[in-house]
């Protein structure tokens, strides 16, 4: 279905998309101009030095993370997305608050430096940092970029999901699942195909990748070969999601474990009924506390502490305990999503492997 090739910029080195048959291409960033010929040794254009208006601030994507160097157990870097579609139809309430629960979990509790975290809302003044389509696809390039054995790479995501009829035949259901940058509606969806491509395939041995994804239809959305079906009482199997076509969504040799908000066929909440002090998504709320509590000794007891508390929605209230992530969710703006009664999404899991949800140690 994609037959770009990707070159990187001859100037600042970006990953730009070439399309099929094109001899050269203009970096929309740096203006430069890649011959395809030899990417490499194309002179850059300086046709935007006559370019009027306010200097762009650089791009985050140009460059390595800053701050000391890797050590020897390898980096951590995370991409965090989170999209409210203000003044629009399609408005959420939760989603920034998500990922700034998002960021203060890794940092304080992951020891992820804050300088290898690239936030992109539309609370950011940076344009490069608004969740546009293309910052979107910029970002994910710039999470895998030059990643090596020991790195631990984070992708959060919570915004609207959705799904488009699949006609290659490479989906079991028939979808292909898709986030919506803030600007879907003019400048597309990011299908898991596409995903799956960028930050999937490519990672190589000894590099680990988990992706949290709190989104309608977002099930298998990074379109990994093999997802985990569990049932309410803990009991698992692992279902075989890999094309009939043969087409590998598997990795280079790396590890990439998914956690999403619910299944392909159903839709993620954006409530205030689990917090009870400002809207969160729920599969975001149920993972951070999960981690909170001390239910995340293994892949298995996170997804299932996940599931339980989503499940109890509209029961007993839920005991806050007063812990980091509570203290946090009170320093934040009440938002005003109301919800009553259970909610119906179950968060799912997915992986490049199968593998023993209850024995394998959870790490991000």
């Amino acid at each position: 279905m994609y037959n770009y090739v990707v070159v990187n910029c001859s100037n600042c080195r970006t990953p730009l998309q070439l399309p099929p048959g094109a001899t050269s291409i203009r970096c929309a960033l740096c203006h430069a101009v890649t011959r395809i010929a030899d990417p490499r040794d194309a002179p850059p254009s300086h046709s935007s030095s006559s370019h009027l208006g306010p200097p762009v601030p650089p791009s985050p994507y140009f460059h390595a993370p800053q701050g000391a160097p890797p050590n020897p157990h390898g980096r951590k870097k995370a991409v965090i997305v989170g999209i409210s579609y203000r003044f629009s139809r399609h408005e959420l309430k939760g989603c920034i608050n998500d990922a700034k629960c998002m960021k203060y979990l890794l940092i304080n509790k992951f020891q992820f430096p804050e300088s290898s975290i690239l936030m992109l809302t539309e609370e950011e003044t940076d344009p490069y940092r608004i969740p546009t389509n293309k910052n979107m696809r910029m970002a994910l390039f710039w999470l895998v970029q030059g990643c090596q054995p020991g790195d631990s790479l984070v992708f959060h995501y919570s915004g609207h999901g959705s799904r488009q009829r699949n006609y290659s035949g490479d989906e079991v259901d028939g979808y292909d699942e898709t986030l919506c940058p803030l600007d879907f509606e003019t400048h597309g969806m990011l299908i898991d195909d596409e995903i799956n491509a960028t930050i999937v395939r490519p990672l190589p041995a000894g590099v680990k990748l988990h992706a949290i994804v709190d989104a309608c239809h977002s099930g298998t959305v990074l379109d990994l070969p093999f997802l985990c079906r569990m049932n309410r009482n803990g009991q698992y199997g692992w279902e075989d999601h890999r094309p009939r076509s043969g087409v590998w969504k598997g990795t280079n040799g790396g590890e990439v474990i998914s956690f999403s908000g619910c299944d392909d066929d159903q839709t993620s909440a954006d409530t205030s009924a689990l917090s009870k002090i400002t809207s969160t998504g729920a599969m975001t709320f149920c993972f951070i506390q999960a981690i909170e509590r001390g239910h995340a000794a293994t892949y298995g007891s996170v997804l299932n502490a996940m599931r339980t508390a989503i499940q109890n929605v509209g029961g007993s209230t839920p005991d806050l305990g007063g812990g980091m992530v509570t203290s946090l969710l009170t320093m934040l703006v009440n938002g005003g999503s109301l919800s009553t009664g259970g909610l119906r999404q179950e968060p799912q899991l997915t992986s490049c492997q199968p593998f023993d949800v209850y024995s394998r140690p959870f790490s991000l």
